[in-house]
């Protein structure tokens, strides 16, 4: 059995980053049960792009409240998990939508005050993986996807967003193994699951992984 199969793996990334499609290959690699973001049953997402200003505060603290509960399932079902998108990346989404006037400062003051007091009650993941994929390929992806509620989506909202997150990693890989993957191609994504198993076991700090597939 793999030495991963009891620990608790998240899995951040831009949006269209290919999140969702590497945690079901890691959940079956390693048999671990995956979490998914909440998009199908979001009920404001829609509402959010149609008007993000409006929406914003509403959306951050739906999804807030959505990850907390994975975490806490997490812990009540204990042998770890594999979660899309971790609650820590909520806070860069809301620093972005602040920085772009769309979310008002006080109302950010009071989302990170509702995590911190939610934070006593969160598991932290054994290992962060970051997918590294710049903005025009978010963008590129995004439109490949054809989601229709992401159809607004800007290339100025999306470079301000990794922006956010350069900032994000090297703050979370302080108190968080971090495994920084250059995913601006697709991949065989069973090949990187075992990539991956392969970097953790090596040690716990920040690893920039340069792979390419050795599969014909």
């Amino acid at each position: 059995m793999s030495e991963l199969h009891d620990l608790f793996i998240g899995i951040a990334g831009m949006i269209g980053a290919g999140k969702t499609t590497l945690a079901a290959a890691l959940g079956r690699h390693l048999n671990l049960p995956v979490y998914y973001e909440p998009v199908e049953d979001n009920e404001y997402l829609a509402d959010f792009y149609r008007d993000t200003k409006q929406y914003a505060f509403a959306t951050q603290i739906y999804l807030l409240n959505r990850r907390f509960q994975q975490h806490q399932e997490i812990i009540w079902r204990g042998g770890g998990g594999i979660q899309d998108r971790t609650i820590y990346e909520d806070s860069v989404f809301a620093r972005t939508l602040v920085d772009l006037k769309l979310l008002d400062e006080r109302d950010f003051r009071t989302y990170l005050s509702l995590f911190k007091h939610m934070s006593h009650f969160m598991a932290r993941p054994h290992v962060i993986i970051y997918l590294d994929v710049r903005p025009e390929r978010s963008l590129e992806r995004v439109l490949m996807r054809s989601r229709g509620v992401e159809s607004g989506l800007t290339l100025e909202y999306l470079t301000a967003l990794y922006e956010a997150y350069e900032d994000f990693i090297r703050d979370i890989s302080r108190t968080i193994p971090v495994i920084r993957v250059d995913w601006d191609q697709f991949r065989d994504v069973e090949e990187m699951a075992r990539v991956i198993e392969g970097e953790y076991l090596k040690g716990n700090f920040l690893r920039h992984v340069k792979w390419s597939p050795t599969k014909g």
